[in-house]
């Protein structure tokens, strides 16, 4: 919004100072000029007095043109070009016999030009560029525009925000590497990373990372939100839908299949710009975007699609359906935490589905106390024939492996980087 009302004052002010320069009456000397190259009658004279319309629309759009252009040059070569373009409609009507005087016309694009020039190099324009090479794309436009509004002096030393992070990663990166050739896979790749980041940018996240391993997306800062939780969550179940429908593509196209999971997890994190004096940007840090990135890298272990953590649970729990997957022990202070599975939004189950979700839930609770034939049997019933339920499977293999060997292996077979009660 800031360079919104740039422009508007830039413009406004290029309209006074023209409609000045019109009442001294130099316009009026040099359309005199200009006439006889026309081949028109002075009787004949302007079509409707001095182009006062035609005036109006190049003050206020190259102020809005200009703002936002970050380099001299380019805000020159515009300003040259639409200088050109006005000049050119005069001997073109004049073949009408009609006479159009490019001068007020002119004199707004250069006074505007000039204005968005000098505006610039103020605090404010300076705070508009700096803002833009921070967060350029990485914003959707309605927030990027909510932010300069917001943000007093565009300068980010780093505070304490309560948000959330989504976290995605390809789990079968390595198998298309082998399977497809190099340029393939950089476009079933980048297919992905494009139809992730910009659904997830134009549904209020700020774009953290986003490269060949991950994409990395912020809810909640550098706008604040207070359901970022919620928020998060719920488009994360979205974009899980319009993956599906890229992999049919994908499959159509290379016969291979994009294996993307994700974790959330929301908290108190530092955010700030970081980086050196070749690069930087905004960005987040904390155990919060930790432990979203190891729910990510172990959601294909659990057989899951989407995990959230404890934090991000609590105050999404009302607006989803989820499934327990495990107790996790986590921090200095061996912290108890339980993890969930995200299924769909509230009340976005099939009777069926339901029905499942239920004897799974009872069957975790069984398994924890031990209890395996009770276990089993939950988990048999909520087997839905002809769906695979990979989580359903990894509860079955850790029961089977108490049985035979009598100990914990399931201690094992957690990812590293959990540590399970």
């Amino acid at each position: 919004m800031r360079n919104i009302k740039a422009s508007a004052l830039i413009g406004a002010a290029s309209t006074a100072a023209t409609l000045l320069l019109q009442a001294t009456g130099l316009p009026a000397d040099l359309e005199a000029l200009l006439l006889p190259l026309t081949g028109i009658s002075p009787d004949e004279g302007p079509i409707a007095g001095p182009p006062y319309l035609t005036m109006l629309v190049f003050a206020f759009g190259i102020a809005w043109a200009s703002v936002d252009i970050p380099r001299a040059p380019l805000r020159l070569v515009v300003a040259a070009s639409s200088a050109v373009l006005l000049c050119t409609w005069m001997p073109v009507l004049a073949l009408y016999g009609k006479f159009f005087s490019p001068v007020l016309p002119v004199a707004a694009v250069a006074c505007s030009a000039a204005l968005a020039t000098a505006w610039r190099r103020t605090r404010g324009g300076q705070q508009s560029a700096r803002l833009e090479q921070l967060f350029g794309r990485r914003l959707s436009r309605s927030g990027f525009q909510t932010l300069t509004e917001t943000s007093a002096e565009g300068a980010f030393p780093g505070h304490m925000v309560n948000a959330t992070v989504v976290v995605l990663s390809v789990q079968n990166h390595n198998e298309l590497m082998e399977l497809l050739p190099p340029e393939s896979y950089t476009e079933i790749t980048n297919l992905y990373l494009k139809t992730a980041s910009d659904y997830l940018v134009e549904s209020g996240g700020y774009l953290d990372e986003c490269n060949g391993e991950s994409v990395r997306v912020v809810f909640g800062a550098p706008i604040e939100d207070s359901r970022h939780a919620t928020k998060a969550c719920r488009v994360a179940i979205d974009l899980a839908a319009r993956l599906d429908d890229l992999n049919k593509e994908c499959d159509a196209r290379w016969q291979r299949r994009l294996d993307v999971r994700m974790g959330i997890e929301s908290g108190d994190m530092i955010a700030g710009v970081f980086g050196g004096g070749r690069v930087g940007s905004f960005s987040v840090a904390g155990p919060p975007v930790d432990f979203a990135r190891r729910l990510c890298a172990a959601s294909s272990h659990y057989g899951a699609r989407i995990l959230v953590g404890p934090v991000a649970h609590g105050p999404a729990a009302e607006s989803l359906e989820v499934r327990p997957i495990e107790v996790l022990k986590v921090g200095s202070r061996r912290r108890r935490v339980e993890i969930h599975e995200i299924l769909s939004p509230k009340h976005g189950l099939s009777p069926e589905r339901e029905k499942s979700r239920d004897h799974f839930w009872t069957g975790v609770l069984h398994f924890r106390e031990k209890k395996w034939d009770k276990a089993v049997d939950e988990f048999m019933k909520a087997r839905i024939p002809g769906i695979p339920d990979p989580a359903l499977d990894y509860y079955l293999r850790r029961i089977e492996q108490l049985r035979h060997h009598d100990r914990e292996p399931h201690r094992e077979s957690i990812p590293a980087f959990f540590h399970v009660a």
